[in-house]
């Protein structure tokens, strides 16, 4: 209890403290090195955004689960290396972790990102045993945007198809307080990626749901303000459920949008148990798969 009233306080005193400055960039400051071995910039696209860095956990496992982790930033931001405390969490508790660029708008529009990140998937599969990874054992994770991503190329088949792959290989996705269901377009900044006010209805995820998607870990913020958790991680989880798909669905009252991801560094740990419950899925489905 002590402990984690502490953590709370040590979260909410960084995020006072970093106002104005890169909170992200603090936080891999504050991340230890010695529970993975990481291989930066390994090229799976001919676009200069198209790189990835593997965090494997230290020991050098065989066969361990592996996870790909896309970003958020509404499409128009964002790096893999702000992320490296997502990283190091995965590892820390035996997975090894993917952490994807992609292309972003102006660049590309919908659906550029989804290529990429089809791609980044592909590679994963195809490579990740040279980095300890079970490529049986595959996920795909997101936040905000990222999530997005995430949902798309486990739900809708013809982005896998593109690199050889159904969502009947990804043993699971994972999103963090991702847009499911977003049509017409809120958000200044997202509305010329999605072609406002012509958005196509395809483009939502939530569309694409059927009894052969894979299960789903879905969680957000309770009170999350930028992207509606009623509408969006609820929406999905009934329709994941209509369809007779097992999800786990998770709200938070202690982060907020931002914050949620945040809490997989080990400073911020105490805000919300995400990391637990990403492992916990995931051993979750190992089980399943043994049957």
């Amino acid at each position: 209890m002590i402990r984690t009233a502490f953590r709370i306080l040590v979260a909410g005193g960084l995020l006072g403290l970093l106002i104005g400055c890169s909170p992200l960039k603090v936080l891999n400051a504050l991340t230890p090195g010695g529970t993975f071995s990481k291989t930066a910039d390994l090229s799976y696209g001919n676009d200069p955004r198209n790189r990835l860095d593997v965090y494997t956990p230290t020991g050098e496992p065989a066969n361990a689960p592996v996870v790909v982790f896309f970003y958020g930033g509404s499409w128009n931001t964002g790096s893999r290396s702000d992320y490296s405390f997502v990283g190091e969490a995965l590892a820390s508790r035996g997975v090894v972790a993917v952490l994807a660029d992609y292309r972003l708008y102006p660049q590309v529009h919908y659906q550029g990102f989804l290529d990429d990140s089809a791609r980044a998937v592909g590679w994963t599969r195809e490579h990740i045993h040279q980095y300890g990874g079970d490529p049986a054992r595959l996920y795909v994770m997101g936040h905000s945007a990222g999530g997005y991503n995430a949902a798309m190329i486990a739900l809708d088949p013809k982005w896998l198809a593109a690199v050889n792959m159904k969502p009947s290989m990804i043993s699971g996705w994972i999103g963090l307080a991702g847009p499911y269901d977003f049509l017409p377009v809120e958000n200044p900044e997202v509305k010329p990626v999605f072609f406002f006010p012509n958005s196509p209805p395809d483009s939502q995820p939530i569309n694409h749901v059927s009894a052969e998607s894979p299960p789903a870990l879905l969680m957000a913020a309770r009170d999350d303000t930028v992207v509606n958790p009623a509408r969006n991680t609820g929406g999905m989880a009934r329709r994941l459920r209509e369809q007779g798909v097992s999800v786990r669905e998770l709200y938070f009252p202690r982060p907020g949008h931002a914050t949620l991801v945040a809490a997989f560094s080990r400073p911020m740990r105490g805000l919300a148990p995400v990391l637990d419950e990403v492992v916990n899925f995931i051993h979750a489905q190992d089980q399943v798969l043994v049957r």
